[in-house]
């Protein structure tokens, strides 16, 4: 079954409501999603999890069915440090002081900038198929620069391309979700429809572009102030990327993560493209396990 055991609830926190799924029982365990995705995406790795921990997968905010703030100059209410902010008034309005993150792409991004101003919150944090956003631009180059081009795109100044998304919303999430070629079929149905039910509803496709705004702009100055000021992540960290994606073409990630953190960084590749818990969802348990349970 699809998220067994699993209750589906919201809750109002930092001006925001959030959607989220609650199972299991143990120390708390946050896992956050990625673009253009929903909490669905964990839909094989969640129920695994809940059998030691409490397992919250929210949607972040406007993604799925979460509020989604209205486009703005600077996309502000976008900001990883917003971000980050809801999911600690989430964790705290569920009475959980203290919990480890597991995330993925936008959802990784958000849990850095979590670990990093809320650190006396953050346990342990596992990131997939992300190297810090701040690294990502000052590395560009053609290889990034033709690889990511959405980043790019979404980037674009407001209606742009909001416009050209809505044309044909489906067609785009089929070519976005392409990094590596897949069928139709390779989402769970149940997790597609939830991610093109949300993409359908009025305002997410403008919450994705200023997701990806923010991060040219508000992102990038609190990145570079966190540098400036020696702030780096401290829990212990897995790093996870996938061996048929870009990130280990590109990048040393275990190296690189460790200029951004000072607590001990393991972590290896897995094999899968950039959807590493709905394509190999036993790597990703078989590399959580000794990480979250040492």
């Amino acid at each position: 079954m699809f998220f067994e055991g699993f209750t589906l609830e919201t809750r109002a926190v930092n001006g925001v409501t959030l959607r989220f799924r609650r199972g299991g029982s143990g120390p708390p365990l946050l896992l956050l999603h990625g673009n253009p995705q929903t909490h669905c995406m964990w839909h094989k790795v969640a129920p695994v999890l809940a059998r030691r921990f409490t397992v919250i997968c929210p949607d972040l905010r406007g993604y799925g069915f979460s509020t989604k703030p209205p486009v703005s100059d600077g996309a502000l209410a976008f900001a990883k440090r917003e971000m980050a902010a809801d999911m600690a008034a989430l964790m705290t309005a569920l009475g959980f002081e203290r919990f480890g993150v597991v995330s993925h792409d936008r959802g990784a991004r958000v849990a850095h900038r979590l670990a990093l101003d809320h650190a006396e919150r953050v346990e342990r944090l596992c990131t997939m198929d992300i190297v810090p956003t701040l690294a990502h631009f000052e590395r560009t180059d053609m290889a990034f620069a033709m690889g990511y081009y959405h980043w790019f795109f979404l980037a674009q100044p407001h209606p742009l391309p909001e416009r050209m998304i809505r044309r044909d919303v489906e067609d785009w999430f089929r070519l976005h979700t392409s990094r590596e070629p897949k069928d139709d079929g390779f989402f769970h149905p149940e997790a597609r429809a939830d991610y093109l039910a949300a993409l359908h509803l009025e305002g997410t496709v403008e919450s994705i572009c200023e997701d990806y705004r923010a991060a040219t702009g508000i992102d990038l100055e609190h990145d570079r102030a966190s540098r400036r000021d020696g702030v780096r992540v401290r829990c212990p960290m897995l790093v996870l990327w996938g061996s048929k994606g870009k990130i280990g073409q590109w990048y040393q990630p275990l190296q690189l993560w460790r200029d951004y953190a000072d607590g001990p960084i393991t972590g290896r590749p897995v094999t899968s493209g950039h959807y590493l818990a709905e394509e190999a969802p036993e790597g990703v348990l078989a590399a959580l396990e000794p990480f979250l349970t040492p």
